[in-house]
């Protein structure tokens, strides 16, 4: 996400340092190309401008002109400006004083309502919560049909109506009903939605706003129909009363023009964004971390709390305990790519990473997914003794464990070649050798699906 934008601003922001000595010039140069970077990014035409005069009244002062460092001034400006754009601060769910907290899932048909409500609901459920979920979409048995796999997927509750229940509100107030009677504390509400916004279905959603009272009102919007998503969530806002968006369809969209733009013309916060098809694809808004991102910098902290997530720690500690013994084996190595695969797609964990210094190019690393599972399946072809030492693997064993696997004996010989290098870099490593990491990484011909092919 961001992809354009982001290389344009750097590419402003290295010919700003390549200039000898700042001058009113060349910032107004520069900040023309800011302004041009964001509209070829589908930014809101009246967000643009209101951007622009604040970065222009700020940078084109004589405090920064004449600065020592100048260029980091200007930067530090942009990056401010675009928090202050995309919200300041991180808008949490809003709950009700007492339970269940209603939640409200709005917008158009084809934006992903259905999906961001079960994903919404794994997060909750992830985070404490207990939540509920029912569609009230009695126009299209396949919303609530999906809405019914989801639930059974995720393993979470879904209200599933009674012959008598045929209307939207008697659907909600069964489920209201139903979350009280279970002690759960939140009921998520997958409304109906239709290619426009027309009369009859403000009419049905303001009637349900004013009977469920809910908490939080939050507007699914696709990202990849830029202008046209902020549009509807303004008009949803100003007819409903909208609380929040979820903007899905975040990892297809290198413009980013409407996360941008939806929280300057709604008034409302972006609390959430969809960054891919699983069900754990679903990521709390951070204004400042996406700001650093898109700016280069790169985004660490949400890297941590990934990681955190997703990798075991037990296993974590088991495998630290394995490197100290010298007794990490193939089948340790196979458990690596596989805790690697939790992370999700790796183009997106190298787009946390800072694109500067010698990690400038990271995002343009080259990426093969197959190769993780290449990988697993060599080793899952293996016999346990092999796993656990290699050394027995000789030219008869190689060819069995390649054809078991569906590869080549050469890429079976390469991974032991690999798996044999990363014991000695890990040995020497634990042994007193840490300064040498880098280097040694480096050197490595890792699997491309490690990040560093």
């Amino acid at each position: 996400m961001f992809d354009n934008l982001s290389e344009k601003l750097q590419r402003v922001f290295k010919n700003l340092r390549g200039e000898g000595k700042l001058s009113a010039e060349n910032m107004e140069a520069a900040l023309r190309e800011i302004r041009v970077a964001l509209l070829e990014a589908d930014v809101h035409f009246r967000v643009v401008k209101q951007f622009m005069e604040a970065v222009k009244e700020k940078a084109m002062g004589q405090e920064v002109l004449t600065a020592l460092s100048p260029t980091q001034q200007v930067i530090k400006i942009v990056r401010d400006e675009m928090v202050k754009m995309l919200g300041t601060h991180q808008a949490k769910l809003r709950m009700a004083n007492e339970p269940p907290t209603i939640i409200m899932i709005v917008g158009l048909q084809g934006s992903g309502k259905t999906t961001s409500t079960g994903k919404l609901a794994r997060y909750l459920s992830k985070n404490g919560s207990s939540p509920m979920m029912v569609s009230v979409d009695v126009y299209r048995p396949a919303a609530r049909k999906q809405l019914s796999v989801l639930a059974r997927d995720l393993k979470l509750p879904v209200y599933e109506g009674s012959a008598d229940e045929t209307k939207p509100l008697e659907l909600a107030r069964g489920a209201r009903k139903e979350t009280i009677q279970t002690g759960r504390d939140i009921l998520l509400v997958d409304t109906a939605g239709r290619l426009h916004i027309d009369e009859e279905l403000m009419t049905e959603l303001t009637e349900l706003r004013d009977q469920l009272n809910p908490a939080e009102i939050l507007f699914v919007a696709d990202a990849m129909t830029g202008q046209d998503a902020v549009k509807s969530a303004d008009e949803f806002h100003k007819r409903l009363g909208i609380t929040g968006t979820i903007l899905t369809k975040m990892d297809g969209d290198a413009r980013g023009g409407a996360a941008l733009s939806i929280r300057s013309v709604t008034g409302q916060p972006l609390k959430f964004v969809g960054v891919g098809e699983k069900s754990d694809a679903l990521e709390p808004f951070h204004p400042d971390r996406v700001a650093q991102r898109i700016l280069g910098m790169g985004d660490m902290l949400s890297l941590i709390e990934k990681v955190e997530e997703s990798i075991d720690q037990k296993q974590a500690e088991e495998m630290q305990r394995k490197l100290l013994d010298d007794d990490f084996t193939l089948g340790d190595f196979r458990d690596q790519m596989k805790q690697l695969r939790k992370l999700g797609p790796l183009e997106s964990i190298l787009g946390m990473m800072p694109q500067l210094g010698p990690l400038k190019d990271i995002k343009n690393a080259k990426i093969d997914e197959g190769e993780i599972t290449r990988l697993v399946a060599i080793v899952d072809s293996m016999t346990p003794k092999e796993r656990a030492n290699h050394m027995m693997i000789n030219g008869q064993r190689r060819k069995r464990i390649a054809k078991g696997s569906g590869t080549s004996v050469q890429e079976v010989n390469t991974l032991l070649k690999q798996y044999s290098q990363m014991r000695k870099m890990m040995k020497s490593f634990t042994g007193g050798g840490g300064g040498m990491l880098g280097k040694r990484l480096a050197k490595m011909k890792l699997p491309s699906g490690f990040g560093f092919g």
